[in-house]
């Protein structure tokens, strides 16, 4: 119903500027930013929802995690700020269900300082709501932020402890079960940064992942993902970008894994209003170009 609504105010609004562009009547820009205004309003308070399958770039990262074999150690560094946390953070999430739900072991990094705070909502709001047999040191550890950007990575990737004498809290990392066997960042099965800026994907392709022969993975805000592009397929196994990686993963996430049906799906939620924007904006442009073509065939016409 919610659909069906929002389809006939979209499209008596689209319509009525048809007909006045035809008319060779201006429409002031005032009306087009209201339109969309309406547009995405209806998308939100309908909960407008659209069928979401991975694409092949962001199924090649959920495959990958999917072919480690339980037990293996997947590094993912939150690498951004609440900024970009309404893209990216979704599909960090995504990414810790996926690993837990695989029996794999995540250990926890940060480059930049507001992303341990934005990995602490994660520990809370996934990890210890849906896991709550995943125990700290044996299943998941937390680095916790180290300044240094690129500088970290030239350390971490020959050794761990060099940088990091204990975990976030503090403790030792030699009294965690998990790094028992785990000496630099060569020792990790699957590297993931999940950012947008500097450090990020690109850094930990650089300087960790092409160094030590380390499969990377990233997730980066819209804006950033064309620069990342170049790294696929060769340096990059996977990546997701903006909001529309996000909800392809969290669509392939629920998927392939039955038990996440009900999970919370920010990124699934937001595609509802941007398709619409998106389908809305298109649909300017061809009036535009309509009006356009018409009005200069009517100036040859009159000659």
């Amino acid at each position: 119903m919610g659909f069906v609504i929002s389809a006939i105010v979209i499209g008596g609004g689209l319509l009525w500027i048809l007909i006045r562009s035809l008319q060779g009547k201006d429409v002031d820009r005032r009306v087009v930013f209201t339109f969309i205004g309406i547009t995405v309003c209806l998308a939100v308070l309908f909960q407008l929802k659209f069928g979401e399958s991975a694409t092949p770039i962001v199924k090649a990262a959920f495959d990958k995690i999917e072919q480690l074999p339980a037990g293996s150690k997947i590094v993912i560094s939150y690498d951004f700020d609440p900024a970009m946390a309404p893209e990216v953070h979704p599909m960090a999430n995504a990414f810790v269900r996926h690993a837990l739900a695989k029996k794999h072991k995540i250990y926890f990094f940060s480059l930049w300082a507001t992303g341990q705070s934005l990995l602490e909502v994660t520990v809370q709001d996934i990890l210890k709501k849906e896991f709550p047999d995943a125990r700290y040191g044996i299943d998941y550890c937390n680095m916790g932020y180290k300044a240094g950007n690129e500088g970290v990575l030239n350390v971490v990737i020959t050794d761990i402890r060099k940088m990091y004498p204990g975990d976030v809290n503090g403790t030792p990392l030699d009294s965690l079960p998990m790094m028992a066997d785990v000496k630099s960042l060569k020792d990790m099965d699957l590297l993931i940064s999940i950012g947008g800026g500097k450090p990020g994907v690109k850094e930990w392709v650089l300087f960790a992942g092409d160094r030590g022969g380390i499969p990377t993975a990233g997730g980066a805000a819209a804006v950033s993902t064309p620069l990342l592009y170049p790294y696929y397929p060769r340096q990059l196994v996977g990546l997701l970008g903006g909001t529309k990686g996000a909800a392809e993963y969290e669509s392939e996430l629920i998927k392939r894994y039955p038990q996440f049906a009900n999970i919370d799906t920010p990124a699934l939620q937001m595609m509802g209003p941007q398709t619409m924007a998106h389908v809305v904006i298109v649909a300017f442009i061809i009036i535009g170009n309509v009006s356009y073509f018409r009005s200069r065939r009517k100036k040859v016409t009159n000659g």
